[in-house]
């Protein structure tokens, strides 16, 4: 465990995945700047109820299969989500949070645990964290990384919110000076259920408290092949949803101090996904032409959209060049036309995309779902019914 591995770059999963999810009605906000609006960081009051998954990642040697799946299963997930209602009428949005730990490449002095990713509902910027993870050897305290976890991350106190943590793994959960029982004790207390998803044999998986861990909460113990291929399914409508995903990005309209960053980050991660494998980057556009792949930070079309957005107090300088010099009205009609594009694309990419999972479902052998993506899933379907939550 003390040679370095480099885990595979190329490629896209959310997962720190938070995504915020909403059982009550939203506060009324005021008109802020839009630029302002765009450099400021997630707060975690935007919302008043959310859905808050923490993603706690084992990153020692054994753990390459395991990261791979986090990339590759995030989009199934994330498309999943978009099925899901909060209630009769609510609409759940998605934040994630990712901690590694049990590297030695982290600080022995912060227990080999790192923050990753704080809660965030930026899709890119999620599975840019999760190419960015590394594995090398190291000393794995489940205990502390939850603590970790709950003293770092803003959790909130609002009873209607779904707050999670997942933790995965494949070394005793009982390592480590701090006791893991306290850990989820506080957990408990902060109303945040913890999922234990062991890396291995099932029993083998009981018998090194991973279960206890997770029943201490009310939270589901799970175990899975981490190293498992999961077997894709080619479909005649695969490279046609990949060509309108590259019509899709030019619907994009970067705006702010963030914009050209954001927009390269987006095709970086459109190329991550098709390099691990090309259904990645089929799963990866269907989750863009979705509500829950929103980018009103950085882009005209989805600020647009939003109650603050004020198209006069857009700063001239920060807007693409192309409209620098253009009237008021000249940008509201360009961004309309973007707009009306990107609906366009978007609704082709999901009506291929119900024709691709029927392609899939009647030509599939055995399961072809993922290990991490079907055991999180259970849990949180599970969990979320609880706070009234419902898949169509």
């Amino acid at each position: 465990m003390k040679n370095q591995k480099k885990i595979i770059t190329i490629g896209l999963l959310s997962l720190s995945l938070t995504f915020g999810f909403s059982c009550e009605p939203e506060p009324k906000t005021e008109k802020k700047d839009i630029i302002a609006h765009a450099i400021a960081p997630i707060s975690s009051n935007s919302k008043n109820n959310t859905v808050k998954i923490a993603l706690l990642l084992d990153t020692s040697n054994s753990m390459d299969g395991l990261i791979n799946q986090a990339k590759s299963q995030l989009w199934d997930i994330v498309n999943e989500f978009t099925h899901a209602k909060c209630g009769n009428e609510g609409r759940p949005e998605l934040q994630i949070a990712i901690y590694q730990y049990g590297n030695d490449g982290l600080s022995s002095r912060e227990g080999y645990i790192q923050q990753v990713l704080n809660f965030s509902s930026d899709l890119d910027e999620i599975s840019e964290k999760l190419f960015s993870l590394r594995t090398n050897g190291g000393e794995e305290y489940c205990g502390e990384v939850i603590q970790t976890s709950l003293k770092q991350l803003e959790w909130g106190k609002n009873e209607d919110n779904l707050k999670m943590i997942f933790i995965a793994g494949n070394e005793p959960f009982t390592q480590g000076k701090l006791n893991y029982k306290d850990a989820v004790a506080n957990a408990k207390e902060k109303d945040i259920i913890v999922n234990t998803i062991f890396c291995g044999n099932y029993e083998q998986g009981i018998q090194t408290n991973w279960k206890n861990g997770a029943a201490l909460t009310g939270g589901e113990y799970m175990a899975i092949d981490h190293n498992k291929e999961v077997v894709h399914i080619n479909t005649p409508y695969d490279a046609i949803i990949i060509k309108l995903n590259s019509k899709l990005n030019s619907t994009y309209i970067s705006y702010g101090s963030l914009g050209s960053t954001k927009m390269a980050m987006q095709y970086s991660q459109d190329t991550n996904a098709m390099e691990l494998e090309q259904e990645v980057a089929v799963k990866r556009a269907v989750s863009k032409s979705s509500r829950l792949y929103n980018n009103k930070n950085w882009d005209l079309v989805d600020a647009a959209a939003d109650d603050t957005f004020d198209v006069n107090k857009l700063k001239k300088h920060e807007l693409p060049k192309e409209l620098q010099n253009k009237s008021t009205l000249e940008i509201t009609n360009y961004i309309e036309l973007k707009k009306e594009e990107r609906e366009k694309i978007q609704k082709e990419i999901q009506q291929l995309n119900s024709m691709r999972k029927t392609y899939i479902e009647n030509n599939k052998k055995g399961s072809s779902k993922g290990e991490l993506e079907s055991v999180m899933l259970s849990a949180i379907k599970k969990q979320a019914k609880e706070k009234n939550y419902s898949w169509e």
